[in-house]
């Protein structure tokens, strides 16, 4: 059975931005581990490429996001050992919070409702976009287990201790302006546009060079302190000044153009 699904569009300037679906809708694009090997594969297929994308958008098809972990999957945990399930679940994680490890941004374009592990994964994209009136939820916790999918983690980092505490201590239902006020996404789209203008996101961040916004990312996520983030911004310049879009933006900015970055 089909779990995800993509789309590849080539941007005006070069280059092009993916788009990958979550896309099982006999339920509700639950999080199975099938879909996690998908995207998983999908991911490190992308990665591996010669030219990799500017970018990649997540997104829901049928008209949801995610309706979270999968009900025939959460209900097999109770026919096991706690050390099978133990083994089972970091892998699991590790299949979709894959897109951290990404060399280009990825954008979540939450189009509908997401609760539990399918809100974590938007969370550990680096943009986040949600619909105003859907429902949101890291509801771990009325479901008698603790948070997993790394949102223990990804809600502290993206939105501080207080919000985490709040959030995941009552499991409780919230929207997408709420979401926003408390920090947890970068703006809300209608659900009818939510893609394109995601898209038009991704379209803004692909104009700067690759090699620079490869090692932007990997720095944001593994820097802890300021000695390291300069020791990481000086190694990282020390190579882009050598490449050779550094020399296109160099010539752009003698001619009054918009650079053409290239990736080398």
């Amino acid at each position: 059975m089909k779990s995800i699904s993509t789309e590849s569009r080539r941007l005006p300037g070069g280059g092009r931005i993916e788009i990958l679906y979550l896309d099982q809708p006999a339920t509700r694009n639950s999080m199975t581990l099938e879909m996690g090997l998908s995207l998983n594969q999908t991911l490190h297929k992308l990665a591996g490429e010669m030219e990799t994308p500017r970018a990649l958008i997540i997104t829901g098809n049928n008209g949801v996001f995610s309706s979270g972990g999968d009900f025939h999957l959460l209900r097999s945990f109770a026919e096991k050992e706690p050390e099978e399930n133990r083994e089972y679940m970091g892998s699991f994680y590790r299949l979709f919070l894959a897109v951290r490890d990404m060399p280009f941004p990825v954008l979540a374009a939450v189009n509908g409702h997401a609760v539990g592990a399918s809100l974590a994964l938007a969370l550990a994209c680096d943009f986040r976009y949600l619909v105003a009136d859907a429902r949101y939820a890291l509801n771990f916790v009325r479901l008698g287990i603790h948070p997993g999918m790394g949102s223990s983690f990804l809600v502290k980092e993206v939105a501080g201790l207080a919000q985490a505490q709040e959030l995941l201590f009552t499991g409780r239902y919230f929207s997408g302006e709420e979401a926003l006020r408390r920090g947890l996404c970068h703006g809300l789209f209608p659900a009818h546009s939510i893609l394109e203008d995601t898209f038009a996101v991704a379209a803004e961040i692909a104009r700067g060079a690759p090699l620079a916004i490869r090692d932007l990312k990997r720095g944001l996520y593994r820097s802890q302190t300021l000695e390291e983030a300069l020791d990481h911004e000086a190694q990282s310049q020390a190579d882009h000044f050598a490449s050779q879009d550094f020399r296109r933006a160099l010539t752009a900015l003698e001619e009054k153009k918009e650079p053409q970055f290239e990736g080398d």
